[in-house]
């Protein structure tokens, strides 16, 4: 008995010609870095005689440098003049080990700063309550 494989037509986005035309089974090395950032579609469609399946993935590309924006969040309502801190930088490629946002410089927390401040006022308080000349 022969056994026949499917063929399978990858397609990026809306784009009306495939990318790739492949016998199966097979493994693909899709390369992302021709694509610009942001959402894409891939549209698999098989062919096996007269039948036909369809898949459909979505998928995010994030080949550019990574932009961190402090001082503005997605959707938020503001007025006036906004202080923004920017950086963007390339994480690299073939690193295994990344640590996230280690080259972002942040803003020192408002929790950190209210710790700071309790710790130096009960400093202050145990310093008058006990030390003071009487």
């Amino acid at each position: 008995m022969e056994k026949h494989n499917a063929i399978v037509f990858l397609y990026i986005d809306d784009e009306p010609d495939p990318v790739a035309e492949l016998q199966t089974p097979i493994v693909f090395n899709l390369d992302t870095t021709k694509l610009t950032d942001g959402e894409h579609t891939l549209k698999i469609i098989s062919k096996f005689g007269n039948k036909e399946g369809i898949k459909i993935v979505r998928f995010n590309v994030r080949n550019g440098p990574i932009i961190h924006l402090e001082g503005l969040t997605d959707q938020e309502t503001v007025n006036g003049v906004l202080p923004l801190m920017l950086n963007a930088y390339d994480t690299g490629k073939n690193q295994s080990f990344i640590i996230k946002g280690s080259e972002n410089p942040r803003t020192i927390p408002v929790w950190v700063w209210i710790i700071a401040l309790v710790f130096v006022a009960w400093g202050a308080f145990y310093l008058v309550t006990n030390f003071s000349l009487k």
